[in-house]
């Protein structure tokens, strides 16, 4: 159903990437999205706009605690309820 890249590299590790990530692991957990793989990356090429992450494909940029579970309800929860 989905699979979440999330940039590692040290720019954006220093944005917050580790706390990004749990919130994503407890958002998947929350909604028993078992079919949605997470996973880490080194640079995504964007470093000024970090966190950068990835969802399906879909290149997202300046991802940060206050907006990540915006962003993992419109990219996700939105496309279960289709």
């Amino acid at each position: 159903m989905g699979e979440i890249i999330i940039c590692v590299g040290s720019s954006c590790h220093l944005k917050g990437s580790e706390k990004v990530i749990e919130i994503f692991k407890e958002e998947i957990k929350k909604h028993n999205l078992d079919q949605v793989e997470i996973s880490g990356s080194f640079c995504q090429g964007n470093c000024t706009e970090g966190v950068n992450i990835e969802i399906n494909g879909q290149k997202i940029e300046a991802v940060n605690e206050e907006n990540a579970q915006e962003i993992f309800k419109k990219h996700l929860l939105s496309e279960k309820n289709e």
